[in-house]
Formats: structure tokens, sequence, C-alpha cells
């Protein structure tokens, strides 16, 4: 274990190069930025163009299958083998506790059950808000409203399954729009790290491919949380918000890493570090990894009224799925 810290700190210190490692950091934080917004804008401008088209619930369907293997593919090819590789380190895995305990796959189970609990509290929220406007019956169902003795006026009748009708939708994209929020919070834990350990390292040999390598990363990233974007139906003020924060977050990360430097001395390969990187990351992993399965590619794929209405939009989306996944998952040979 000493031999191998003893010949990485070899091979890092020939790298080693504080003033060009500062320049291709402050290259990468322009580039970075407008690659994100292209990402993340990309889907929302389609769907905004397919609005109101014959296709427009179909093409947003496989712009969200798309974007569920983009974020499965990044919590699983991606962020946990990196969060794994930090608690791994010899500097790290060398003491106690961490040659211990698998720190990393506890992480990320807390992350899963930290999602799960706020799908449940979102859930019981939503069922308590659709009873307390009259659309339910008292067992979470929820019942045509004016027909609870006898439909005596079928105006009445109409009415009341436009209101249950519309309820239904309004709790839908609510729920759309819970998942987004959530996405972005686990991929902002991941873009900062991703920054942060970036402007902390004084390695120009790792730096100098990780700029062309986060750029197609922050692509296909923004992407994915852009097609959850698109079809919770977010106003225009808060879609411009959402896609500001995702493109920003890496940058202020890499200058928040840069700070880190100059006032500490600490790079990216220092104990402590490390050990924050591999815990957040591994909380990271754990949301995004509920998220893609359960509120993305289940609720698509089993709950999702449009893919049993066309056989070939079933295969389209898993089309779109693998390909999300694969594209993602190739980018793992740089970044």
């Amino acid at each position: 274990m000493a031999a191998a810290c003893l010949i990485d700190a070899t091979r890092s210190a020939t790298c080693r190069d504080t003033q060009a490692a500062t320049h291709l950091k402050l290259i990468s934080i322009l580039i970075i930025f407008f690659t994100s917004i292209i990402g993340i804008s990309s889907p929302v401008l389609l769907a905004r163009y397919f609005h109101g088209k014959a296709l427009y619930d179909k093409a947003t369907l496989i712009i969200k299958c798309f974007a569920a293997g983009v974020i499965l593919s990044t919590s699983l090819v991606h962020v946990l083998p990196d969060a794994y590789d930090a608690l791994s380190d010899c500097q790290v895995a060398s003491k106690h506790p961490w040659k211990d305990f698998p720190f990393a796959g506890l992480v990320t189970l807390i992350g899963v059950l930290l999602a799960l609990l706020v799908d449940l509290a979102a859930s019981a929220r939503l069922e308590q808000h659709g009873q307390g406007h009259g659309h339910g019956n008292g067992n979470g169902q929820y019942t045509v409203v004016g027909i609870q003795e006898e439909m005596v006026r079928k105006k009445e009748s109409d009415k009341s399954v436009k209101v249950e009708i519309m309820g239904e939708v309004d709790l839908v994209k609510v729920k759309q729009r819970l998942v987004s929020q959530v996405l972005e919070i686990g991929i902002i834990f991941h873009s900062v790290i991703i920054g942060v350990t970036m402007g902390m390292s004084q390695n120009k040999c790792t730096i100098r491919p990780l700029v062309t390598a986060l750029a197609f990363h922050q692509i296909f990233e923004g992407m994915g949380l852009g097609g959850c974007i698109a079809q919770a139906g977010f106003s225009f003020g808060t879609v411009a918000y959402m896609c500001f924060m995702f493109a920003v977050t890496t940058p202020m990360g890499i200058v928040l890493g840069m700070i880190i430097f100059s006032m500490t001395g600490y790079d990216d390969s220092n104990p402590n570090a490390l050990i924050m990187e591999g815990l957040l990351g591994s909380l990271s992993s754990g949301i995004l990894v509920y998220m893609g399965l359960v509120d993305l590619i289940a609720a698509d794929f089993f709950h999702n009224k449009f893919m049993s209405s066309a056989s070939w939009l079933k295969k389209a989306s898993f089309i779109a799925l693998a390909l999300g996944t694969t594209s993602m998952s190739i980018l793992a040979l740089w970044a």
C-alpha cells in the first residue's frame, strides 16, 4: 500500500504545474458553462417546438426516456465508481474506519432511502391535497364528484367528470415537477463535486483531457435533466432558473475548488478532500439511481398510457433509453 502511494505521488509530481493548471481551469469554466446551456436547453426547446402538435406527448416521452438512460448511466458508471475510487485511495483506505467498511455502498443506500422518503412524503401530500378539494373517497382513490348519491342532472355529471380529469392531470404535473426538482438536486451535488475536484487539482495532465470530456459530459447530463424539465410544464421563469442553475454549478465548483486550494493548500489528492468527494458522490449516486429507476423508467414504461397505445412507441422509448445509457457510458472512458 505504501509503495503504491509512493508511485502515485511520483507520477503526479511530474505533471504538477500550478500556472498551466490555472490557465486550463479558466478556459474550462467558459467551455463547460456554454456546453451546459446547450445540453439542458436542447430538450426544452424541442418540447416547445412540438407543443400543440399531434406528436407532442410521444416526442416528450421519447426525450424523457433518453434522459432516464443518461441519468441512470451517470449514477452507476460515473458517480458511484468515482466515489468508490475516492474512498479506496491509498491515503484514505489505509486508515480507520475507511478500511474497515464499504462506506461508498452504505452512503449510496442512504441516498436511495432518502429519495424514497421524499417521494413518499410528497405522494402523501398530493393525496391529502386531492381529498381536500373533494376528489377523494376517503381511501386515497379518486371518484367522480357529484355522483355520491345519484346522478340527477347530466350537466352536473359532465362537469364533475371534467373536474376529476383536471384534478388528476394537475397531480401528475405536480409529481413530474417534484421529480425534476429532486433530480436537479442530485445532479447539482454531482456537478459541485466535479467542479471542486477539478478546481483543487494542480495536475495539468489530468485537467487537459478532462476539459473536453466534461464538455460532452455536461451536454448529455443537461439533456437528461432538460428532458424531465420539459415534460414537467414549468413556467418560463422557472425553466430559465433551473437551466441557469445547472449551467453555473460546475463552473462555480471549479472556482470554489481554486479558492479552497489558494486558502488551504489542499489539492484533489488530500485525504480530507477525497473523503468528502466519496461521501457526497455516494449520496448523489443513490438519489440518482432511485430517481432514474423508479420515477423515470418504471413510471414511463409501466404507468404511462401512451406506452400501450402504440407498439412502436414502446420500442422507440426503449431504444432512446439504450442510447442514453450508451452515450453517457462511453464518456466514462475520458471522464
